[in-house]
Order: structure tokens, then C-alpha cells, then sequence
């Protein structure tokens, strides 16, 4: 039964890359976003949810937008601003039509690349971890006590990191012992790329989305990878076995994603600002958490969610070293990205 409302999940994720709805507000996001409780305010308003087209990760929305592709808003996460900036493609958000903008945690709008002279580029909505997954009837607790788990050669071939620049090297960085990507130098750089190498042949499958972990992990093909929270969430939901140490002694990674506003958009600024408004609203945060296993960036809106759901969830505070994915140098992150499409290649 389990497999199999997986499986269905990620074939409906992949058979509708576009959810034709409200013509007047496309909304380019993550698979499986398409949540109508998650923007209530917004349906109930306009008696339909928004069009949704689909990406898989932040280097595939940015190639699209690049080429041409038109969208009302978009959910990339903190590290794109100004990848997005730089090229032209969004503009800056009137934050006095967001009401719950005051609401959000200062720390997420902290850099220059997300609010500035120009304005506010960047709405923070959504935050969590990367961390160790692993099958916790076959994996024991003393084996993710440490990053060094994935080249361990007892499970080589039962491993799975992400097919996404941004985490992998978030792990290969902290497993060598780099704990701030803003800082690294060309020998750290090369370690962690050693490092991932020295993985490569442990990896079973690099995983697209969280529903593809979430398969792999439930057939038994896979004991142990380096995931977000909302596979967690997800087999937890279905009562799989699942532990997500977020202790590491080396460390686990934070990240957190938001909307821009798309320059020369096709559909409605109206309807974009009721679609923001109607995410960052106190209601939405209680399913942000039980559909992702996600905080809300909106801190009145979390200081309503009892603390054990937290520690459910697995967002709760925690007091280990954190590699903060935040923005980060185009010239660094282009050479990650170029280094593990080589790495993924065997070379």
C-alpha cells in the first residue's frame, strides 16, 4: 500500500507539469506544491486556485525563465536572488501590500541581495533542513552519528543524494569540515570535490524530488541519503521507519526558499499579491508543516504551532553546527555546478 500511493504521487507529479485553473496568475514552482490549503484567502477570493507549471530544482526554473519561459511569480530558494537579479528577470515587490511582510523573521531578508535601496526582491515563505535520511529499522543510530557514513563501503550501492548543486555540496563541504560556503577557498573547494568522488560510487541514485527519494527508500533500495524534510514527512506519513539525524557531528545544512516577482509578467499583479498574501497568512503555516514537514518564515504564525509538533516534524531548534545555504558568489556556485555534472558523469 505504501509503495504504491508513492508511486501514484510521483506519476501525478510528473503526468501535469501544468495545472490549467486561474488563467490570470501562473505560478512556476516546486512539484507537489499545488496545495489549495496553503493559499485559502486565495480560492476563496477567486473561486479557483492558480495555473501551476513545475520544476525540479533551482538550476532547471532559472534555464527556463532565461529562455523565455513566462510567469506571474516564482519559488526559488535563497541562493538564486541574485542569479536572478543579475539577469534581469524579476523586479522588486510593493511589500505594503503584504501585510504579513512585518511578520516575517528579519533574519531571512538579512543581505543586501534580497532588499536594498531598489526595494524588497524576495519574500522568505518557507525554511528546513537537509540532514542524514535513513531506514532506521536497518541503519543503527551509531552509523549516521557522522557524515562519514556515505563512504562508508558497507553501503555502497544504498545510497542517495540529491540531483541539485546547492545540497550536494552543502554535504560535501561540511564533511569536510567547511561549515560557510561564503568563504571557500580553492583547497577547500577541491576536498570537497575529492569527497564527492570518493561518494559517487556509494550512490545508487541521485534523486530529482521528494516523492523519487521517498520511493526508493521505501522499496529498500536505499538506507541512507542526504534529503530535505518533506521525503521525511512523507514516509513518516505512511508509517515507514524513518530517523532524519539532523546532529551529525559535522553538521547538517538550513536553507530556505520564497517568492519573486517576475518582470513583464503575463497574468494579473493583482492576483500575485493575493496569492503571496494568502501564503505568508497565519493559516497557512500549520500546512506547510503537515504537507512538507516546512516552518513558515511568518514567526506569529509559528509561535501558534504547539512545540511537539515541531519535534514531529522535525523543524525544531537544534544546537548542532549548520551550513547556512544562503546567498552565495555566481562565479562559486557555476563552478559547483559545472564540477558535479562532471562528478554525476564519472569523470
Amino acid at each position: 500500500m505504501f509503495k504504491k500511493s508513492l508511486l501514484a504521487a510521483a506519476l501525478l507529479s510528473v503526468a501535469t507539469p501544468a495545472l490549467a485553473t486561474d488563467p490570470d496568475l501562473i505560478v512556476f514552482d516546486w512539484a507537489g506544491w499545488e496545495v489549495p490549503d496553503l493559499i485559502p484567502d486565495y480560492s476563496a477570493k477567486h473561486g479557483t486556485t492558480p495555473t501551476y507549471s513545475f520544476f525540479a530544482d533551482d538550476d532547471e526554473a532559472f534555464q527556463k525563465m532565461s529562455a523565455g519561459f513566462k510567469a506571474d511569480v516564482g519559488h526559488p530558494c535563497s541562493q538564486m536572488i541574485g542569479k536572478y537579479r543579475d539577469a534581469g528577470l524579476i523586479e522588486p515587490w510593493d511589500v505594503s501590500k503584504i501585510p504579513e511582510f512585518a511578520n516575517i523573521n528579519p533574519r531571512f531578508l538579512n543581505s543586501t541581495t534580497f532588499k536594498d535601496d531598489g526595494g524588497v526582491w524576495f519574500i522568505p515563505t518557507d525554511y528546513a533542513y537537509t540532514a542524514i535520511a535513513y531506514n532506521s529499522k536497518e541503519v543503527p543510530e551509531a552509523d549516521v552519528a557522522s557524515l562519514s557514513v556515505f563512504t562508508d563501503p558497507k553501503y555502497a550501492g544504498r545510497i542517495s543524494l540529491p540531483d541539485n548543486t546547492d545540497d550536494v555540496w552543502s554535504l560535501a563541504l561540511l564533511a569536510t569540515g567547511v561549515t560557510d560556503w561564503t568563504t571557500v577557498t580553492d583547497e577547500q573547494f577541491q576536498a570537497a570535490a575529492d569527497w564527492l568522488r570518493k561518494v559517487h560510487p556509494n550512490v545508487r541514485v541521485y534523486w530529482k524530488d521528494p516523492s523519487e527519494l521517498a520511493q526508493v527508500v521505501a522499496s529498500g533500495e536505499v538506507l541512507i541519503a542526504w534529503s530535505w524534510n518533506d521525503s521525511i514527512a512523507l514516509l513518516r506519513s505512511e508509517g515507514f521507519p524513518v530517523g532524519f539525524q539532523r546532529q551529525a557531528k559535522e553538521g547538517a545544512a538550513s536553507w530556505f526558499c520564497g517568492f519573486v516577482n517576475f518582470k513583464d509578467q503575463p497574468g494579473s499583479e493583482e492576483k500575485a499579491y493575493d496569492f503571496i498574501n494568502a501564503l505568508t497568512a497565519k493559516p497557512s503555516a500549520k500546512v506547510l508543516l503537515s504537507n512538507f514537514g516546512y516552518s513558515s518564515t511568518n514567526d506569529l504564525a509559528m509561535n501558534e504551532i504547539p512545540h511537539d509538533e515541531l519535534v514531529a516534524a522535525s523543524v525544531d531548534p537544534i544546537s548542532t553546527t549548520l551550513l547556512a545555504q544562503t546567498p552565495l558568489d555566481q562565479n562559486l556556485r557555476n563552478r559547483m555546478l559545472e564540477e558535479f555534472e562532471q562528478i554525476k558523469a564519472g569523470f
